[in-house]
């Protein structure tokens, strides 16, 4: 369980996304796609495309 101070947003993001982008791409992500600041202290989740999960992490989380 991961506490969530009081104020925090927890933004889910629909659909798949390539995973290889890696932090800094996600965060381009959060600023261009979801018009948010990335660096605002909310959370941001995505998840990764159900065809590429044979190894690694299926959700990363951005915060």
């Amino acid at each position: 369980m991961i506490p969530v101070p009081a104020g925090v947003r927890v933004w889910l993001a629909a659909g798949h996304t390539d995973m290889r982008r890696g932090f800094p791409g996600l965060a381009l992500l959060v600023q261009e796609k979801l018009k948010h600041d990335p660096h605002a202290g909310h959370l941001f989740m995505f998840r990764k495309h159900p065809v590429r999960t044979a190894g690694g992490a299926v959700f990363r989380l951005l915060g």
